[in-house]
């Protein structure tokens, strides 16, 4: 059985986008998010390993939210779930807050650095490193009607449009698989999170690259 880790934040942990006007975070449920979806698509030769959160970044610690930097948390999940076939990374969108204030240049390097701890690491089979996947994430849609989620975001439709040639470029660099989420799918009624139909997609989307990258 192949091993595929998803590493991501609240788009891999399946938040629905209407919750987030609500008192709590609502997920989609396991057969509808993209990683359910690339689980069936790719059948039982597989083991799809889920590991998103909610606000997490690539490698910015958030003040208003604990236990949020990728780079803190990924060495002990890439022990824990070794040994891995392939790591799928999916981040950036949270570093485009506000309160980081960083470039798309720069979060793409907050990638190369979570990419580069993935390939210089021995979680993968016999003690080598696993294959990488870097999926540029969704854009930041319109917010008019969510002031105070727009207000966290406030470049970011601009600059999210700027990730994928950085992403691309990245991935080129270190000689892994890239996949652009954004000629595949919009952001929800929140203009971040994904709904159904886009985890359908996207899911669909992704099984095609991992079965190419991990042929039978």
């Amino acid at each position: 059985m192949k091993n595929v880790l998803c590493f991501g934040d609240s788009n891999t942990w399946g938040f629905i986008p209407e919750s987030i006007t609500g008192p709590f975070p609502e997920r989609h449920p396991f057969a509808v998010r993209w990683t359910g979806v690339l689980s069936r698509e790719l059948g039982s030769g597989f083991r799809v390993i889920e590991e998103g959160q909610n606000g997490r970044t690539t490698v910015h610690d958030d003040p208003f939210a604990a236990v949020r930097n990728g780079k803190a948390v990924l060495p002990a999940i890439l022990e824990s779930h070794k040994p891995l076939d392939l790591v799928i990374l999916m981040l950036g969108t949270n570093d485009l807050k506000a309160v980081f204030s960083v470039t798309p240049g720069e979060i793409a390097t907050g990638v190369k650095v979570l990419a580069q701890m993935i390939l210089g690491s021995d979680a993968g089979i016999n003690n080598r490193p696993p294959r990488l996947l870097i999926m540029c994430p969704p854009i930041i849609g319109d917010q008019p009607h969510l002031p105070d989620v727009a207000a966290k975001f406030p470049n970011a439709q601009h600059d999210s449009r700027q990730l994928p040639r950085h992403y691309e470029a990245l991935a080129t660099m270190l000689g892994c698989a890239y996949l652009n989420t954004q000629s595949l799918v919009e952001p929800g009624s929140d203009g971040i999170h994904l709904d159904a139909a886009a985890h359908a997609k996207l899911g669909l989307a992704v099984a095609a690259a991992v079965k190419s990258i991990l042929p039978a």
